[in-house]
């Protein structure tokens, strides 16, 4: 049941975006949404994310993970109502929406950390982020029409699986118990987690601040450009795909063929990656076939988007299902995954919003999109060079103990 509630949080942690990305052009005549605040609209959940990081760390210390998770789940559901009752609140409730879900979001790591759980818990939890995207942009409009038209509905019904996930998370009790470090065996909950054998001898070191840690800075790193890549193309594929000759109608439909294409990856990639052999491979390989897949849609005929738009939505999914998994398996234990989880996700987040930007402003200035998606492609390729690092460093750890062999290879989660 706790993987069941977790992976209902994870597909509420999207919608709140997708739905209103889905339905930017009615915004204006239908709520009431002055045009000149749309493209503030568009940025401000980014920018909550980059913002409230820190806010799940230290929930989760006062009110226990579970408890915080549950707590972000009743705000997401209050902003998503209340901002679409109450026009003057659009703004305002959309930032508290991106809090609620970075709150939630950098949790989960730590919550399956603590559960012990397997790479599949990860994946499944990953693939809901896509799922939940998917949904929100593919069922606005229908929603609407289920409702006469009315899109103040349409948007405020993702509250009531938002409130489900927070019943669902508080029935599992996942409170502070099952989330405190031990300091007698720091190696324990990483053998039962598939992070060593168990019995390794461990030893008593001083511990670090994760800013010290090489492995933190590369997993943010890693999730950093894998994030910065997803906003890029998943702002200006569909401008991009106009300027080649498709329809407007044909590049939406591209676009989420994109997101669906990436759902099995998202889930395989984490399951695939909690085994160390195939993780030193995958982490760097993962940068290299984005850079590929990128290039690809730049320079294959139109006739082929929808193979090579469905290799990027691939590859990019599985990045950013492996992006979570980095953090379950290179932290030694559920605190250490939950100071991860926000520092890569916060700082992540933050180098993301640039994304979009650089790849408007690269198009503006050269007129086309060819030094756009080169750009794109040699971020693909450091996302390759901080995956190698991830992958290669000693684990994260902000206990005083520690195992040998961890810094010696790359720890899974199990299977």
């Amino acid at each position: 049941m706790t993987l069941i509630a977790l992976t209902l949080v994870s597909i509420n942690l999207r919608p709140a975006i997708t739905t209103i990305a889905g339905s930017m052009g009615q915004l204006e005549e239908g709520l009431g949404v002055a045009a000149q605040t749309l493209p503030l609209l568009a940025a401000l959940p980014v920018l909550a994310f980059g913002i409230s990081a820190p806010c799940g760390p230290w929930l989760a210390r006062r009110l226990g993970a579970g408890r915080a998770v549950a707590l972000a789940m009743l705000l997401l559901a209050v902003a998503l109502t209340a901002r679409v009752l109450v026009p003057a609140l659009m703004l305002p409730g959309t930032f508290l929406a991106g809090m609620a879900i970075m709150t939630a979001s950098v949790l989960l790591p730590q919550i399956v950390k603590a559960n012990r759980g397997s790479g599949w818990w990860t994946g499944l939890c990953s693939m809901g982020f896509g799922l939940g995207a998917a949904l929100g942009a593919g069922l606005i409009q229908p929603l609407q029409r289920v409702l006469g038209g009315n899109l103040a509905g349409a948007l405020a019904v993702w509250a009531v699986p938002a409130l489900l996930g927070a019943v669902l998370i508080l029935r599992q009790g996942v409170g502070p118990p099952a989330l405190v470090e031990p300091a007698v065996s720091a190696h324990a909950s990483c053998s039962s987690a598939g992070g060593l054998p168990a019995g390794t001898p461990g030893r008593t070191r001083a511990s670090r601040p994760l800013r010290q840690q090489a492995t933190a800075w590369a997993v943010t790193a890693f999730f950093g450009l894998q994030a910065m890549l997803y906003f890029a193309v998943t702002s200006w594929l569909t401008v991009y795909l106009v300027s080649r000759g498709l329809t407007t109608g044909d590049a939406a439909a591209l676009l989420a063929w994109y997101s669906v294409a990436g759902l099995p990856s998202s889930l395989l990639a984490p399951v695939l990656a909690s085994r160390p052999a195939i993780l030193k491979v995958m982490a760097p390989g993962l940068g290299l076939l984005v850079a590929a897949a990128l290039l690809g849609v730049l320079t294959g005929p139109a006739e082929l988007q929808f193979l090579l738009v469905g290799v990027l939505g691939v590859a990019q999914s599985a990045g950013f299902g492996l992006a979570v998994a980095l953090v379950v398996l290179r932290s030694s234990g559920p605190q250490a995954a939950g100071r991860l989880s926000a520092m890569s996700q916060g700082l992540g987040f933050a180098l993301a919003s640039l994304g979009p930007l650089g790849a408007a402003l690269l198009h503006d200035l050269t007129g086309g999109w060819e030094a756009t998606f080169w750009a794109l492609a040699g971020e693909a390729g450091l996302l390759a060079l901080a995956g190698y690092f991830a992958a290669k460093g000693p684990m994260v750890s902000v206990d005083a103990r520690d195992v040998p062999a961890a810094d010696a290879q790359p720890a899974g989660v199990g299977s």
